[in-house]
């Protein structure tokens, strides 16, 4: 067994532009061709990512889509390409799936934009399985919108809160308190078995807390994601007797298959301490796959440019400091899942091409290549069998 280890990190929804099927997909009625998440906020205001930037980021940005980023313009001193998904869809179990080298085989249910937009049979179930009389909500709806003007009637009722948006994914919101957090939690779970045999991908749990006029979510979110139809990294991995982290969501991502050793926080601060503690103590032969959500789930949707920025540069310092605590023979990569550009119309994610940055192989070009490549390059270096159809780029 090699003891070589791999990090794998996803910086949710930092994508570059340029997927070739983008006006397949749509944002408020109006199709992403055109959308570039980092481009686009470097257009805003210049970037700092010193270290990114040295692996490649803004190298990858003109070869994905040919666009400028002001700020990134360093000549690459890591591996860099970019990355293009073949899954039909651009939410978080595609792209992460299709990274650990199982691309999406089926077309995703997705509820419709009207209301109500579940069929009625469902919400029967949903409020049989509360205990209530009905549900509230049955909409595509921004998560902090909704449980602002939906929260006071949830706690005079009783009912939960549940809506959907352009991703394949039922979210359901309760006060911790009133509704009960393990409460939440067990509905969320039976209604996964309801609606992933409709090949829906997630069903995730939204917890929040506070009265009338300053509700607020809590990081108490849980996501209850259909299994991968296939044996991804992780499940090679841990089959092959080395340990495996996973830190953030891609326990629930991946249905918690393969995972040694689950790493959560209540931020992304917290995850960094996890991924920098795991930089030094992992054992040799790991794999340590991180999801960093907070581009996605706090600036992305929210469409925060400064935000989004801001977080950019906060994340440049976390990558330097793993870096520095990296050892000879380690590989990492930092990749993303999709885009979510924060200056498109709507509030979704965008449908990009994504960066493909790496330490640990020197200065190295390797184009375009497919998501399912970076699954197959970390098997690589891991002495690991082939995971999943892509084609190792190391």
């Amino acid at each position: 067994m090699t003891d070589r280890r791999a990090v794998l990190i996803v910086m949710d929804s930092v994508g570059i532009g340029g997927a070739p099927d983008a006006a397949a997909y749509f944002n408020d009625g109006l199709p992403d061709t055109g959308a570039n998440t980092l481009a686009h906020i470097a257009q805003t205001r210049p970037l700092h990512l010193p270290h990114l930037d040295a692996l490649g980021l803004g190298a990858a940005i003109r070869l994905a889509s040919g666009a400028e980023a002001p700020g990134l313009d360093a000549v690459p001193q890591g591996l860099w390409g970019a990355a293009t998904e073949v899954s039909r869809g651009k939410d978080t179990p595609s792209g992460h799936w299709e990274i650990a080298g199982v691309p999406v085989p089926w077309d995703w249910h997705y509820f419709p934009d009207t209301h109500p937009s579940f069929p009625a049979d469902l919400t029967a179930n949903i409020a049989r399985a509360a205990g209530t009389d009905g549900i509230l909500g049955n909409e595509h709806a921004s998560g902090t919108e909704i449980i602002a003007r939906l929260g006071a009637e949830h706690l005079r009722t009783g009912r939960p809160i549940c809506y959907t948006s352009a991703d394949s994914v039922l979210q359901i919101a309760a006060h911790e308190e009133h509704f009960g957090l393990d409460r939440l939690y067990r509905l969320c779970e039976a209604v996964a078995a309801m609606v992933h045999p409709m090949r829906v991908g997630r069903v995730i749990a939204r917890p929040f807390l506070g009265a009338e006029g300053s509700f607020t979510r809590t990081p108490n979110r849980r996501d209850y994601a259909i299994a991968p139809p296939a044996p991804t990294l992780l499940d090679l991995a841990h089959e092959a007797g080395r340990i495996t982290h996973a830190i953030g969501k891609i326990g629930d991502i991946f249905s918690h298959r393969g995972i040694s050793h689950l790493h959560k926080g209540r931020s992304d601060a917290d995850l960094a301490d996890h991924l920098l503690r795991l930089a030094d103590e992992a054992a040799p032969g790991s794999l340590i796959f991180a999801n960093f959500v907070e581009f996605d789930s706090l600036y992305g949707h929210r469409r925060d440019v400064e935000g989004y920025a801001e977080a950019l540069e906060w994340f440049d310092g976390v990558a330097g400091a793993l870096m520095a605590r990296l050892r000879p023979g380690d590989l990492a990569i930092f990749t993303a899942d999709h885009g979510n550009d924060p200056t498109w119309h709507g509030t979704d994610h965008t449908r990009e091409r994504v960066p493909v940055l790496g330490w640990g192989y020197g200065a190295r070009a390797i184009g375009q290549v497919g998501f399912a490549d970076i699954a197959a390059s970390v098997a690589a270096h891991l002495g690991l069998p082939p995971a999943g159809p892509g084609r190792s780029f190391l």
